[in-house]
């Protein structure tokens, strides 16, 4: 006979499961997936694929011979959602023996070193990025243009729209923003230079991905939209200052801004719980963002911001408790 289990009510049963969730994010991901693709070409599928299937044999092996549970967690998604992640802050050109390190990291230190999914305290696929970015700076900010459909490793590259920013911030010549795309080319992908990196090309792509994770109910509102209008109102108080600073269009479009603040920032394990909570933690992110790209040694801030973040979300949690139920507010 079954043991019968007494707990305090609120009895509830959601629907909600780790797999539904992480491959719910997984279908976001695809409308940005085939316009890395269409851009980039072979490139994009070998970093794609590379990426995904170390990030899916590191969790498998680290699981079963040196954490050595039971049930193995490869099929839940979440390690096939960190290769797509992670490769989509990468080049299209960067070397397989560099993506295998960089998802060694991710799995390896990010995530299993920590007991796996749940337990980590930094977005995975960030760390990856953020050990890549460190180890081979080089290799990391050479980015191919769009549109050498069957080149890899001998892809032609350019200059990325946030290095030309950093470059009129550097020189004090507001001028070289003029080598700036226009607003639309940035939305839709369709500048032929430097695009960075693959998964920040099309700012529509994952907007569509946003839609469809807030009609399914994946996240909320609170963190992608408290990111942008932050990064929007200091981008846009700074360009109003000194013309040397880009339009805030133009900073929400460049980089990896809308990538992260959808796709990373959202993160369940290493985001807030509350939507008090989520607010706090996306408008930091965005300022870090703005604070990073203006005056930081990278053009990129994004995925710094997020990871600083992670470190304080414990305290944020702290800080915002939820409201017990059947708690009766304490009268003055």
């Amino acid at each position: 006979m079954g043991k019968l289990i007494v707990s305090l009510s609120p009895h509830a049963h959601g629907t909600d499961t780790v797999e539904r969730n992480m491959y719910g994010v997984i279908i976001a991901l695809m409308p940005a997936l085939l316009v890395s693709f269409y851009f980039f070409g072979l490139g994009s599928v070998v970093v794609t694929a590379t990426s995904v299937a170390a990030c899916v044999f590191f969790e498998w092996a680290i699981s079963k011979y040196i954490l050595k549970q039971e049930r193995n967690t490869v099929l839940d998604g979440s390690a096939i959602l960190t290769g797509l992640l992670l490769a989509f802050n990468l080049p299209s050109n960067l070397p397989i023996w560099i993506i295998l390190i960089g998802a060694l990291f991710a799995i390896g230190v990010a995530k299993m070193t920590f007991g796996g999914l749940g337990n980590n305290l930094f977005n995975p696929a960030l760390v990856g990025r953020a050990a890549l970015l460190v180890a081979f700076p080089a290799q990391m900010t050479t980015w191919p243009k769009v549109g050498q459909l069957g080149s890899y490793l001998d892809a032609e590259t350019g200059a990325t729209p946030l290095s030309i920013m950093k470059n009129a911030i550097k020189s004090g010549d507001a001028s070289v923003l003029d080598q700036l795309p226009d607003s639309l080319s940035l939305f839709l992908g369709s500048h032929p230079d430097g695009a960075g990196a693959m998964g920040e090309i099309c700012a529509l792509a994952l907007i569509i991905g946003l839609c469809y994770m807030l009609w399914k109910k994946i996240i909320t509102w609170h963190i992608p939209v408290s990111i942008i209008c932050t990064v929007f109102l200091f981008a846009g108080l700074l360009h109003l200052a000194n013309p040397i600073y880009a339009d805030p269009v133009s900073v929400i479009f460049s980089g990896g801004l809308m990538l992260g603040a959808i796709f990373m920032a959202t993160d369940y394990v290493t985001s807030p719980m509350t939507p008090k909570g989520q607010l706090i933690y996306g408008v930091a992110i965005g300022f870090l963002t703005v604070v990073i790209r203006n005056w930081g040694a990278y053009p990129e801030g994004m995925s710094f911001a997020i990871l600083i973040m992670n470190a304080f979300t414990p305290l944020i949690n702290n800080y915002v408790k939820p409201k017990r139920f059947g708690e009766v507010p304490a009268k003055n």
